[in-house]
């Protein structure tokens, strides 16, 4: 069994790497661009697309306002860039929003924000995942019917290759996302030319559809709040930016540099892409209802909602499928992939707060591909239920994303303010001063401009779901501070433990437990003579009167050097009696150390746990609980555990024993 769990391991991980090897797996720009940066890259195949089914509510005219929206949108994208490679340059450590917080804030802030990004990493997974159900979809009927299957699918698949470590998963994905923007910025670029070149109409699939004004929202309060929903849905395009920060690390030196560097290209590729996206929807006429059945009067029986991106490759590409189906692969494929931008955020920052006692200790480790495997894990786990429960649904999970973001950018920018301002308060160097000034207010502009799309979020987005992922950033705050205080009082007491006064024990009281005289219970014993103990005795539990007198005169038949005493179990129970015992060792003598020795099978077959040992485990495991009871396993290897034996070693004196015949040691030489 174990052979079998270490080859699927190895099938799925491959073979590990030594710790030396580290400095191999950091990236350069060109791999860290798809590795970090393909989340907010991909955002914009849905987040035009949520722009306009919100805005459908108030019929096909208040579309006039989403060339606005695209445009703040755009706006707020520059300043949290442009704020980003400020931060990046001044902490490199890879804690990004969360270490600025807990510097400049301190440490509540510093947990709000961790809480925050964790939720957002497990929603950047779903909501990606779930986009590229939808596109493929479009081209797939058989995906549109099985979404959560499909979306679970992809799930597994990018676990098992983030497995195999940051450096071969970016390298496995940066082929198909440059693809991806390749096909992307060709079908703006194309569209743009037939419009304004050619003189061209581009109609999309939907641009003769009538689409209907569900209640009324073109006046007044509600047009307001319907056009600031649609610009908080809108805002998912920026999601992803954060990542960047978290993944300074995994950079190649200079680390800060080549990381600005990286949200400066991501930056204009993705504002070029999601305003472009905008203008061949208007040019094309494109109709996105947020429920079609009832929006779409005139649309023919059994039609299918296609998404934004496959309406506008069939407008664009009039005549040519190949480039559609270009368009459509590639989109799906990169949404995907643009999960990985979590599966690197996630691990990296659960290190960082498990090394800071937030998380399991388990969290901060590095798997055998140098990669951080338990967080990798944690966060494929928490996707799929976010998926199974959602149903794979955008529309439902976008109303979820998005506030988590908004609020590490908010404090994060926040926090980059104070940290100019602490360091101006030392800094003489006129230069220096000015570069720290215009930082400085680079970090407020994005504060200023983050914060307001926070209280829209907040305000739009709350009744529609946006309170599941703050009570879920609650709930996880509460607990890492939970986490927290379990890891501090150990702390404390294993260290309180060093200032009390060192006292050896007085003796050391041995027990050997019997069952019946065996081989494995004569090796206990001259295991437990060997340690010469003060005093020495063999335990047995009267469970059975005859096997116990059977026993008794075995005992003396063998003329061992060492007492039996035989305890009563009226009820017949083992662990008990032994306890009870145990205890009244060390009440009669406080400074006296028991030591129980326990004969175990060590067995080869998964079956064959369920048959053995189940005695000696819970004893064990009560026995651990006594204060001043020292437990020792004396192992007895069986017959099927020779085939996970380790025999290319054999110790001097093994073959004499009996343990190995000479054929055995031959072959094994």
């Amino acid at each position: 069994m174990s052979k079998l769990a270490t080859a699927a391991k190895r099938l799925v991980v491959g073979r590990p790497f030594r710790s030396d090897r580290l400095s191999r797996t950091l990236l350069p720009k060109r791999i860290a661009l798809p590795v970090f940066a393909s989340d907010p890259m991909s955002s914009v195949a849905y987040a035009p697309e949520e722009i306009l089914l919100m805005l459908s509510i108030a019929g096909a005219s208040a579309y006039a306002f989403s060339p606005w929206i695209a445009i703040f949108v755009a706006v707020v994208m520059i300043a949290v860039v442009a704020s980003y490679r400020q931060n990046v340059r001044a902490y490199t450590s890879g804690g990004g929003d969360y270490e600025v917080a807990n510097v400049n804030h301190g440490r509540r802030w510093g947990l709000v924000v961790g809480s925050a990004l964790l939720v957002d990493y497990v929603l950047t997974v779903s909501v990606s995942i779930s986009a590229a159900a939808a596109n493929v979809g479009a081209i797939l009927p058989v995906v549109a019917e099985h979404k959560v299957g499909f979306a679970v699918g992809a799930i597994l698949l990018l676990t098992a290759m983030n497995l195999r470590g940051v450096r071969e998963s970016g390298t496995t994905f940066a082929i198909p996302s440059y693809a991806f923007v390749v096909g992307i910025l060709g079908m703006i670029l194309w569209g743009a030319i037939r419009v304004f070149v050619f003189g061209e109409e581009m109609r999309a699939e939907s641009a003769d559809f009538q689409l209907v004004e569900e209640g009324q929202h073109l006046a007044g309060f509600g047009l307001v709040f319907l056009v600031l929903r649609a610009f908080s849905s809108g805002s998912a395009a920026l999601t992803g930016v954060e990542a960047i920060s978290n993944g300074v690390p995994a950079f190649r030196k200079p680390k800060g540099r080549n990381a600005a560097n990286t949200l400066l290209m991501m930056g204009a590729i993705a504002i070029t892409m999601f305003l472009g996206l905008i203008f061949l929807a208007r040019v094309t006429g494109a109709v996105l209802a947020d429920d079609p059945a009832h929006q779409l009067i005139n649309a023919p029986d059994g039609y299918q909602q296609k998404t934004l991106i496959a309406q506008l490759a069939n407008a664009v590409f009039t005549g040519f499928q190949p480039a559609v189906w270009y368009v459509l692969f590639f989109t799906g494929l990169i949404l995907v992939l643009a999960a990985n931008t979590a599966f690197n955020g996630f691990p990296a920052l659960g290190s960082i707060l498990a090394q800071d006692r937030y998380l399991p200790r388990q969290l901060h480790t590095r798997g055998d591909r140098l990669a951080f495997s338990n967080g990798i894990l944690f966060l494929s786990g928490f996707a799929v239920l976010l998926v199974v429960v959602f149903e794979a649904e955008v529309t439902q999970l976008i109303q979820l994303y998005i506030v988590g973001v908004f609020m590490s950018f908010t404090i994060s920018q926040s926090g980059m303010v104070r940290h100019w301002n602490r360091l101006l308060r030392t800094e003489t160097d006129p230069a220096a001063r000015r570069r720290m000034r215009r930082s400085q207010a680079i970090n407020s502009f994005g504060f200023i401009m983050t914060g307001s799309v926070l209280i829209i979020v907040l305000i739009t987005k709350f009744a529609a779901g946006a309170w599941i992922t703050i009570v879920a950033m609650a709930v996880i705050f509460a607990l890492m501070t939970a986490i927290r205080r379990h890891y501090d009082r150990v702390s404390a007491e294993l260290h309180a433990a060093e200032d009390r006064p060192r006292v050896l024990p007085s003796r050391n009281h041995a027990i050997v437990l019997v069952s019946t005289v065996h081989l494995p219970t004569i090796r206990a014993l001259a295991y437990a003579r060997a340690t010469r103990p003060d005093v020495l005795e063999a335990v047995t539990v009267n469970v059975d009167d005859t096997s116990t007198r059977e026993l008794a005169a075995e005992w003396e038949k063998q003329e061992f050097p060492v007492p039996l005493k035989v305890i009563e179990s009226p009820y017949r129970e083992i662990t008990r009696p032994v306890l009870d015992y145990v205890k009244r060792m060390r009440g009669d003598n406080p400074r006296d150390v028991v030591t129980v020795f326990i004969p175990e099978y060590v067995v080869g077959h998964w079956w064959e746990h369920l048959l053995h040992n189940q005695s000696a485990l819970r004893l064990k495991g009560r026995l651990l609980f006594q204060p001043g009871v020292m437990v020792t396993s004396v192992p007895w290897q069986l017959a099927s555990s020779a085939r996970v034996r380790d025999r290319t070693r054999i110790a001097p004196g093994d073959v004499r024993r009996g343990l190995y015949t000479r054929d055995e040691g031959d072959d094994d030489a």
